[in-house]
């Protein structure tokens, strides 16, 4: 089982944001980042989900208010680099867009580009005091935001999974699979659950952004 955060942890950089008053409306907590200040890796998800708030711990960031907290996607995600046996004091969880995005029946929908264009100072100010030695953008959405940052865009993004891309002003972004659908698109990139997993921490270690034990 992976380490669940601790609250004291997560990084609240507003106490009311009203940039998104859709988001606003439609959310229970914002889904701040949570983990080390001093953290190797910045993960980021795209936004947090509809959650479950019967859960005993794992309901999502939505009802926890703690980037990577439902019991599938957050579970998966930590459990993975808990795996390559990164400590939880080397990792910091956050979302490109802070909020849940309701699609109005209970489920979540994909934030829109103004909405990702307005949370995005939010994430650069994370990244900005953190440092870290590598950003791992787990999906599409959130490699997007970030390459937006650096004003460049994403050409299909299963080829850019577990390739480095290194842009001006951020540091290097490692793209994975998003936890959600890993078990879907990693047969098409040829990998088994095992090998995808040393192929992610291969990857992080040529990037000089392994574990600490391995460093």
């Amino acid at each position: 089982m992976p380490t669940f955060p601790d609250r004291a942890a997560r990084n609240a950089l507003a106490d009311d944001c009203q940039r998104c008053p859709e988001l606003a409306d439609c959310r229970t907590e914002i889904s701040w980042g949570v983990g080390s200040s001093d953290a190797t890796l910045v993960i980021v998800g795209e936004a947090p989900g509809a959650g479950n708030p019967d859960a005993d711990r794992w309901r999502g960031g939505n009802y926890t208010g703690m980037s990577y907290t439902a019991q599938h996607s957050g579970r998966r995600i930590r459990e993975l680099f808990e795996s390559l046996e990164y400590a939880p004091d080397e990792l910091y969880f956050t979302n490109a867009v802070k909020c849940f995005p309701s699609d109005g029946e209970g489920s979540n929908r994909e934030p829109t580009s103004k909405e990702r264009d307005n949370c995005r100072p939010y994430l650069l100010e994370e990244l900005t005091a953190i440092e870290p030695a590598c950003v791992v953008p787990t999906g599409r959405h959130a490699t997007e935001t970030l390459l937006a940052a650096a004003d460049r865009t994403l050409d299909g993004f299963l080829d850019a999974v577990l390739t480095p891309i290194r842009t001006d002003g951020l540091p290097p972004l490692l793209p994975v699979l998003h936890p959600s659908y890993q078990a879907i698109w990693r047969s098409r990139l040829g990998y088994e659950a095992d090998e995808y997993r040393h192929a992610i921490g291969r990857a992080l270690s040529e990037l000089g952004a392994g574990p600490r034990g391995q460093r």
